[in-house]
């Protein structure tokens, strides 16, 4: 008998199921065919020589020494996609969280663990660690620079903690941490719109690495600093700048841990698409008519597939259309819900399996590559870094990413020539401000 196979006791208590069982009841374990569907779909399929359905059999087997600290559940990215194949919609990802239970917290991996650490341990919710007043002064100070050499901008505004806004704005760390250039498109276009926002030095962190390390208690506290602080200063609704699993993890945070404060929980893009159509945007996509730049688009799993669906996924298309121009837009297949994940998702980023995450990556590229696009709008942080990464390692910079609001703002002739860090030659002079 070949050495590899797997013994089952006679006699097995498995722990882990039944527990699982209570956790996941819509996990439906007992209910699953051993079809493949899963798999066939998953990048992470292979990996460590684990696949989905693998994974779920020696669950529902009992063998728990089989998956107990198995790396592959950090390479799984929980995207969902398993379960968008599954006839019978099995949880597959919620069983993956579970899982990560199974490590010691002190074993889990040491960047998505220090990262949620990072945020517990002050009131910004910064994973990086940004203290509160750090934050105000970034912003004062790259709000100060664009009303002195921006013309026309004298009167922008980055309130912070402005009672009775509408939008509470949380902002990825990155941005005030290393490129604060960054922020400004997305001031510019809260501006033009004239949207009532607020930022606020507490709670202010949009990034949520608590979840991603399986820590229920602290991605309830982050959460909950969050949308407490918005429901404090009395906003109507919380917005994040463009970052997917920030987005998802207050959503889902304040439905799995029951924390109602009445706020509406929205992603940006769909803030963009609703700004355009009632006439408040009025972006334009004539700058490529004759340049026909090539454009594709990223669907950030935690908000399309796990979040808001189909729907989020045209507005995203709509949008990018009207910015670049529907002869410039090349669709990736499969896309929407049924789209690959990236595999920069479920804190794969920091997990350390460098080369597994490469190795996960390499169908969002070969999608990529197919569509013969220069740029991958992607409106999700952890999406644009991976695709990046990406382009980089197989595509040998054959395509960029960028963030959406760069788009907008390029569109509208708003976008300065110190806000283009993520556009290459072709753009770097293109619709500049006639200043």
């Amino acid at each position: 008998m070949s050495e590899n196979t797997v013994r089952i006791p006679r006699e097995k208590t498995s722990t882990f199921i039944d527990r699982v069982k209570e956790i996941v009841p819509n996990a439906n374990l007992s209910l699953c065919l051993t079809c493949g569907a899963c798999s066939s779909g998953c990048p992470a399929s292979g990996l460590e020589n684990m696949d989905p359905r693998k994974f779920l059999r020696l669950a529902v087997l009992g063998l728990d020494e089989e998956i107990t600290e198995h790396p592959w559940v950090w390479m799984c990215s929980m995207c969902y996609r398993c379960t968008h194949a599954c006839p019978m919609k099995i949880d597959i990802a919620a069983l993956i969280y579970e899982a990560r239970k199974l490590w010691p917290r002190e074993k889990r991996p040491k960047g998505i663990l220090g990262s949620c650490d990072m945020a517990l341990r002050n009131d910004s919710c910064s994973a990086m660690g940004t203290p509160q007043e750090d934050f105000r002064f970034v912003v004062q100070d790259m709000l100060e620079e664009v009303r002195a050499n921006q013309p026309g901008w004298e009167d922008l505004q980055a309130p912070i903690d402005k009672q009775g806004a509408h939008f509470f704005l949380s902002q990825n760390s990155r941005e005030p941490v290393t490129e604060p250039e960054e922020m400004v498109p997305l001031w510019k276009i809260l501006h033009i719109v004239g949207a009532d926002w607020t930022y606020s030095c507490t709670g202010w962190g949009g990034e949520n690495y608590c979840m991603f390390l399986a820590d229920d208690e602290g991605w309830k506290k982050i959460t909950n600093t969050t949308l407490q602080t918005a429901k404090n200063l009395g906003c109507k609704v919380y917005l994040n700048t463009e970052c997917g699993h920030s987005t998802f993890s207050v959503w889902k945070g304040a439905q799995k841990h029951k924390i109602d404060t009445g706020l509406e929980i929205a992603p940006m893009v769909q803030y963009y698409a609703k700004w355009i159509r009632e006439g408040k945007l009025k972006v334009n996509s004539d700058w490529n008519r004759d340049l026909k730049v090539k454009f594709t688009v990223q669907d950030p799993c935690n908000q399309i597939r796990k979040g808001w669906g189909d729907v989020l996924a045209d507005d995203l298309r709509f949008v990018t259309i009207a910015c670049v121009g529907e002869e410039n837009f090349i669709d990736v297949y499969p896309n929407k819900s049924n789209n690959y994940c990236c595999g920069g998702g479920g804190g794969y980023l920091q997990s350390g399996y460098r080369e597994a995450r490469l190795q996960y990556g390499r169908l969002k590229h070969e999608q990529i590559m197919k569509t013969g696009a220069s740029y991958v709008v992607t409106p999700c942080h952890n999406c644009h870094s991976q695709i990046h990464e990406l382009g980089e390692h197989y595509g040998h910079g054959k395509y960029r990413t960028v963030h959406l609001w760069t788009i907008i703002a390029l569109s509208l002739g708003i976008l300065a020539e110190n806000e283009r860090a993520y556009l290459a030659d072709d753009l770097k002079e293109v619709n500049l401000p006639g200043y």
